[in-house]
């Protein structure tokens, strides 16, 4: 319960940012073009707040916080009084709507740089992108790696940390080759080693995102530290925690096999589910034998494994391998551009992909896994948070220039028709063009709400 309220708390704190920047947006290129606003609303429905301004407009909360929207003052919808018509959103030329229509999208791309920019200008750690080895099958099996190997580049785009490396190759989704750029971890110290550039045959990459990362389905052995076999965590409700195991113990035995390592303990757990085992542990210099009978789930090939709930500790990262993303106050500008060009890229991209097959419609996420990944973020802390509001934002801006006659892209189409031929789009096509539209997003949203209900 606890989890559901932090989520549906960062939830509504992140969309309310995104929405006030794109409906600010609108606002101020309006009110800059000579046009009235009469409602300046975040969200919809019954107002929780609401406060007149000194320049007349209307400022509101309501009460669903899943959108919002900027009323102006148009002939087409309400009588307008002669005195006023020339503040008139119609009554603006054609280059003038489109300014105003397009200011909302752009304001989330200019948000995404703010928040970036000041992500980067508090820091963010991170770890080097650094293999030691290649999966067997896969795209990157090619590799041979005979010594630590951070990964500099995907393409074209040069990478510092994971989640980089994660979103330059998921632009890379249904292409025919991707370019693996590695170089020694000891020539970055100092020693001699050349960068390496490898062509990886990605024809026939296909991976579920629900089940893997990027760099996993290509086949990059990710460098992590050695696991002990002292236990980090131990869930309370978890069959380990209710049958008495604790943090700080040590594994010992399972079922009078000697532990060996932590990928066989795990093989053994998933195999015995509701069935009970013995797990021996080292306690203050006395080993337990204490009974375990693992709870079953099912995974995501659909069968039943045990889980106990408990993680393992591992030894800390060597400090070569982690990296802060820190820059100084005019330094973290033009990286914070860079980024945000990033993610606009991939986006567009993935929206391509999605339309030509490439990528599953089970990829597609709603407001619940937006409000997931909210509370995750804020969980972390604030820069990681600052990072998926950028990253929402982007996505937000890109979304709305969709196309659709219902979203900002929709009308840009009909105007920038109104310019091509000098005259404006025929209300009644206008009206079958929003049904369209209407009908086409609300596939989506089901679409998007539904693979959100799968995945809980």
């Amino acid at each position: 319960m606890i989890d559901f309220l932090w989520n549906l708390g960062s939830f509504i704190v992140a969309l309310g940012i995104l929405i006030a920047a794109h409906e600010y947006g609108h606002f101020w290129v309006a009110r800059r073009c000579g046009v009235k606003v009469e409602r300046f609303s975040i969200g919809f429905g019954k107002a929780i707040w609401r406060k007149i301004g000194q320049d007349g407009t209307e400022y509101v909360v309501a009460a669903i916080p899943l959108g919002g929207y900027v009323k102006m003052l148009d002939e087409r919808v309400d009588e307008v009084p002669e005195e006023l018509k020339e503040q008139a959103f119609n009554r603006k030329s054609v280059w003038q709507r489109i300014a105003i229509v397009s200011a909302g999208p752009i304001a989330n791309f200019l948000f995404a740089i703010v928040a970036l920019y000041a992500m980067y200008l508090i820091g963010v750690p991170a770890i080097k992108p650094v293999i030691d080895s290649t999966l067997a099958g896969t795209p990157a099996a090619q590799i041979v790696v005979k010594e630590p190997m951070q990964v500099m580049a995907v393409g074209s785009q040069k990478v510092r940390d994971w989640e980089e490396v994660n979103l330059a190759l998921a632009g890379h989704i249904g292409d025919s080759k991707v370019d693996i750029t590695l170089a020694p971890l000891s020539r970055l110290e100092g020693s001699s080693g050349d960068e390496q550039t490898y062509s990886l045959n990605t024809q026939d990459w296909k991976f579920d995102p629900e089940k893997q990362l990027p760099i996993t389905a290509i086949g990059l052995g990710m460098y992590r530290p050695a696991i002990l076999p002292t236990l980090a965590l131990v869930s309370d409700d978890g069959a380990a925690g209710l049958a008495g195991i604790k943090v700080g113990d040590t594994l010992v035995a399972i079922d009078g096999e000697t532990y060996k390592d932590w990928p066989r303990f795990v093989e053994i757990i998933q195999g015995s589910a509701n069935k009970t085992v013995t797990i021996t542990v080292r306690r203050d210099g006395e080993q337990l034998a204490i009974k375990v009978t693992p709870k079953s789930r099912e995974n995501t090939e659909g069968k039943l494994e045990g889980v106990i709930g408990v993680a393992p500790t591992s030894e800390p990262w060597p400090e070569n391998m982690k990296v802060q993303l820190e820059y100084g106050f005019l330094e973290s500008f033009p990286v914070a551009v860079d980024k945000t060009w990033q993610l606009v890229s991939v986006s567009i991209k993935m929206i391509g992909k999605l339309l030509t097959g490439d990528v599953s419609v089970k990829n597609l996420s709603g407001p619940i896994s937006i409000a997931q990944g909210a509370g995750n973020s804020a969980d972390v802390g604030l820069v990681y948070f600052l990072g998926f509001l950028a990253l929402i934002s982007v996505n937000l801006g890109i979304i709305n220039l969709l196309p659709l006659p219902v979203l900002d892209g929709g009308h840009l189409l009909y105007y920038f028709v109104e310019v091509i031929t000098g005259r404006p789009v025929p209300e009644k096509v206008q009206e079958i063009g929003f049904r369209i539209g209407a009908a086409l997003l609300l596939m989506l949203m089901s679409v998007a709400l539904f693979n959100d209900f799968s995945r809980l």
